[in-house]
């Protein structure tokens, strides 16, 4: 009697994503997806994710990896070969942030790309903060910034000071967003910035930006606690966000998850 085949392990479904699934197992993992409709789904979002990444830099795909970050991949996955199931989307991080990424990332090699991750209390502070702050201005319709997009100039200028630290603003017109406004926010370690951003809809996405850390007397900034671009969806506002050189920065949006990683992406691009 022929045992059914096994069903498509994670490992699998990642192989075939990346076109590196064995091939005595390729029609039963394409059985298994053309069957199961939310298989299909999780998938094809992988897909995405992947493809987002790859096109980000497209120009640079072809380019070799800097010495710097392939011992950096050799030191990760030595221990640990399940790593490298990732090796299509590791690969497209690679092209998309580089050492700006990676190199201040502490990546966790257990988890997924765009999971949400355990976290420091301040930067889980930080991100219920990004969440709590999207949910209370967004529904404004008079008043949900201080300074307007007509004043941008102005308005960077003014929370830049204020968070003692240059800001400028992300660019979402190739997803359809533009700028709002923005105000200042108090947070656990002093000023906080929010940028607003609308699609012709009216749908308002926020980038959430502030220092983590607070800078001790007479010295330099306490450690901080660097992460690498991940995903929040247990408030009630889900969120990108990532962390560098002590501070946090959040995408927060009730948006479709690859929507909202798309604009995460465009802001990390920007501000980085």
């Amino acid at each position: 009697m022929n045992r059914p085949a096994p069903p498509p392990s994670d490992d699998e479904l990642h192989a075939w994503v990346d076109g590196r699934l064995a091939p005595e197992r390729r029609a039963a993992v394409e059985a298994a997806l053309a069957d199961d409709p939310a298989l299909a789904a999780r998938v094809s979002l992988w897909q995405a994710q992947r493809d987002t990444l790859r096109q980000l830099h497209a120009e640079l795909l072809h380019e070799p990896v800097p010495a710097h970050l392939s011992a950096v991949l050799e030191r990760e996955a030595a221990p640990r070969d399940g790593w490298w199931r990732w090796g299509g989307i590791a690969a497209g991080l690679l092209v998309a942030f580089g050492a700006g990424w990676l190199g201040n990332a502490q990546w966790s090699a257990s988890q997924r790309p765009g999971t949400t991750l355990a976290r420091a209390p301040a930067v889980r502070e930080f991100v219920h903060a990004a969440s709590l702050a999207h949910q209370v201005y967004t529904p404004e319709k008079r008043h949900p910034v201080e300074v307007a997009a007509a004043e941008q100039q102005h308005l960077v200028q003014w929370l830049s000071r204020r968070l003692d630290r240059p800001l400028k603003v992300p660019d979402f017109s190739t997803l359809g967003y533009t700028l709002v406004g923005g105000r200042l926010l108090p947070g656990e370690n002093g000023a906080r910035a929010q940028f607003m951003f609308e699609d012709a809809a009216g749908e308002r996405v926020t980038l959430y930006v502030g220092q983590l850390d607070p800078k001790t007397a007479g010295g330099p900034p306490a450690p901080a606690p660097e992460t690498a671009f991940r995903f929040a969806a247990e408030g009630a506002v889900p969120s990108f966000y990532w962390v560098d050189q002590g501070f946090g920065y959040a995408v927060a949006g009730r948006l479709p998850r690859e929507t909202l990683m798309k604009l995460a992406t465009l802001a990390y691009r920007d501000l980085s």
